[in-house]
């Protein structure tokens, strides 16, 4: 019986620092994306080295832009939303704005989703030449359905050159790892929290920019970002995309 009750206790000291280290996972995450939407509204960041002559400097910080090394972005093969297979390799002559998403997110997921949409109508007639690209980082919806349902609902099928990428949960681990992307996700039902980068992919498959997209929220909790933001993120990735195609 003894055996019995200090099982028992042991079993929820481990659910409870499971809790704790969730909660806190989740308080830092706010914090820091709270934090970088009051910097970018105050101006408090200076203008980063290596940002293009055609991006203000308080776009940059609203973007928190920065230039990355001249090297190759990690392959993959994985499958988008229509069943098709498809490589980061298949994609070179185009420039490649990537993004990682888990199509079951009701917080700044869909506010990039809004951002590319935004930004493949800025591109005009450079449009074809730019891939809108998404990995998902839902471990419990990995179905192309799942990425295409998302697709769909938040209008990304209008973008001719979208791809939402899924694949086997070992597969996406990879390329998560690859691209610095820190994503937890405690239970099917729970809420992901993960990096939420965009990089910036050249015609010749190299990394060169790099953004971290923002998000505030409601008293009610729920996320948004104010107009005139969400427009510019829109015309900087644009701007961004069009000064890799060498426009």
């Amino acid at each position: 019986m003894d055996g019995d009750r200090a099982k028992a206790r042991r079993v929820r000291l481990i659910v409870v620092t499971e809790l704790i280290v969730a909660a806190l996972i989740l308080s830092l995450a706010v914090s820091y994306v709270v934090v970088r939407v009051r910097e970018h509204q105050d101006g408090g960041l200076g203008r980063p080295a290596g940002i293009p002559a055609s991006v203000s400097t308080q776009l940059a910080e609203l973007m928190q832009l920065s230039a990355l090394p001249m090297s190759t972005a990690p392959g993959f093969t994985l499958t988008d939303q229509n069943g098709r297979s498809v490589s980061l390799a298949s994609l070179r002559g185009k420039v490649v704005v990537l993004e990682f998403m888990d199509p079951h997110c009701t917080d700044i997921c869909p506010i990039v989703a809004q951002e590319f949409v935004d930004a493949y109508h800025d591109l005009g007639s450079d449009a074809s030449r730019v891939v809108f690209a998404a990995i998902n980082v839902n471990r419990y919806h990995l179905r192309v359905a799942d990425v295409a349902a998302f697709s769909r609902e938040h209008e990304l099928t209008t973008i001719p050159t979208w791809q939402f990428l899924t694949g086997s949960y070992p597969a996406l681990r990879t390329v998560w790892h690859a691209y610095d992307i820190v994503v937890y996700a405690p239970s099917r039902n729970a809420d992901v929290i993960h990096t939420s980068d965009i990089y910036f992919i050249d015609p010749a498959g190299r990394e060169r920019f790099e953004a971290s997209p923002i998000v505030d929220h409601t008293s009610k909790d729920s996320a948004y970002l104010p107009a005139v933001q969400l427009a510019s993120w829109g015309q900087g990735i644009a701007l961004m995309a069009r000064h890799l195609l060498g426009g």
